[in-house]
């Protein structure tokens, strides 16, 4: 079993595919739109809708990381999609200077709340909410930090 980080979009999971592949050095993307279905008759998808994601998948350094849209009308039953702090990817224990790539390429159009630098509990460590309201944290020494008190 494995647990990754899935993220939601209203309409923006194309765009956000789009800029995770270039800025994570993506070595595998899949995707599927809705409209790879067919029509369900009584609930008629539109154009813009048929060209949503349904479904993507993303590997970079040995991560999964996956996506997609929901629909306006799945929104009525889901909720609402929110852009903001629903969801928190962190990239542990790599090196200081992957950290270091990834950190910069994520941070474009984005805010950076700690900049990456070396604290007590880690050489590498810092926090960043990308342009699509995705908060990444970074701590290259995660596990060693978390085994120096959970035996």
């Amino acid at each position: 079993m494995n647990t990754i980080a899935y993220l939601q979009f209203d309409g923006k999971a194309a765009e956000a595919l789009t800029f995770y592949e270039q800025a994570l050095q993506v070595t595998s993307s899949k995707k599927v739109r809705f409209g790879a279905f067919g029509q369900d008759p009584n609930f008629p998808l539109s154009e813009e809708e048929q060209n949503m994601i349904m479904e993507a998948r993303i590997e970079f350094s040995g991560n999964i990381l996956m996506l997609s849209d929901v629909l306006p009308s799945m929104q009525a039953v889901t909720g609402e999609v929110q852009k903001g702090n629903n969801v928190l990817i962190s990239i542990i224990d790599a090196e200081p200077e992957m950290n270091q790539h990834y950190f910069e390429n994520l941070s474009i159009d984005g805010t950076v709340l700690m900049p990456l630098s070396s604290t007590p509990w880690s050489a590498s460590f810092g926090l960043l909410v990308d342009k699509f309201g995705i908060t990444w944290k970074f701590n290259s020494d995660a596990s060693k930090f978390l085994n120096s008190f959970v035996n």
